[in-house]
């Protein structure tokens, strides 16, 4: 509450009285008690919603890319070498619309990770795919690969129908529509990987051999590896032979030469050939 007062006060000819601003001295009185803090306030990363709080996926649209969405496909990619198919035949590709319904040419599914063989790397073999269009293209996706979201698992598994003139869901797509020879769920949650195979125009489950999943008209296998990718190590799906030797990624395959390099260095070295001296030879 403020009160105000004057010194003095001044009289006009007309016997009013009024008190000049100057004079005037504020009186302050506080009305309210001030409240004590016993504890500081909480800092913003306690109190405000994390990453596990906050959606990661648009609910119109589920399944959108995160971390390992980015990554594992990128793993695959790069260890996606088929043997029984010259390497300008191979294309495989990561969270790109696949249309697959002329009649309904605007409907598409966006697999994690799918691999094609007989198909060039480039559309015609002179631009970069905007999308795969199935009815454009001389072969459909060969193997698909699903990462498993808790948004997703009732599509993704088939335990979801499609609704009547709605577009069906990915395994009626994958399964009846594309009869796409091979089908894989994998579960970073749960590190567990569900293999589909397509038998008699429908999915039947099909069980790892020794840890992978063979398939011979690629002369590869599919399947889990303990190890490092991107200075991250975690449980990653990835490619192997059918032998069961891990397909190198670029990086990989360096170290891998790298280290030919050394033991062949250090094996002139122990037959007293300095191999620093052979390029002047």
């Amino acid at each position: 509450m403020v009160q105000w007062s004057a010194s003095r006060e001044v009289k006009t000819g007309d016997g009013e009285i009024y008190f000049p601003i100057t004079n005037y001295q504020p009186k302050i009185f506080m009305t309210s008690s001030i409240i004590s803090q016993t504890e500081p306030p909480l800092p913003p990363w306690e109190t405000l919603p994390t990453m596990y709080d906050l959606p990661s996926e648009n609910p119109e649209e589920k399944g959108l890319p995160d971390d390992f969405h980015f990554l594992q496909p990128l793993l695959l990619y790069l260890t996606f070498q088929p043997t029984t198919w010259s390497s300008e035949l191979v294309y495989s590709a990561a969270d790109l619309n696949l249309y697959y319904d002329l009649q309904n040419p605007l409907w598409y599914k966006r697999p994690d990770w799918f691999g094609v063989v007989g198909v060039p790397k480039l559309y015609n073999g002179q631009d970069l795919r905007l999308s795969y269009v199935t009815w454009q293209e001389p072969a459909n996706p060969f193997v698909v690969v699903e990462l498993l979201s808790p948004g997703t698992e009732d599509e993704d598994l088939g335990n979801r129908k499609s609704q009547i003139g709605k577009p069906p869901t990915k395994w009626e797509v994958y399964e009846r529509i594309l009869r796409i020879p091979y089908y894989i769920v994998f579960s970073r949650y749960t590190n567990e990987v569900r293999a589909f195979q397509l038998v008699g125009g429908h999915y039947e489950p099909i069980n790892m051999t020794e840890g992978r999943l063979p398939m011979p008209e690629l002369g590869l296998s599919l399947g889990l590896w303990q190890g490092t990718f991107r200075d991250i190590p975690k449980l990653w799906l990835r490619w192997f032979t059918l032998t069961g030797e891990l397909i190198p990624e670029p990086t990989e395959e360096a170290i891998e030469a790298k280290g030919k390099v050394e033991q062949l260095t250090q094996l002139l070295r122990d037959l007293g050939v300095n191999p620093d001296t052979l390029d002047n030879a």
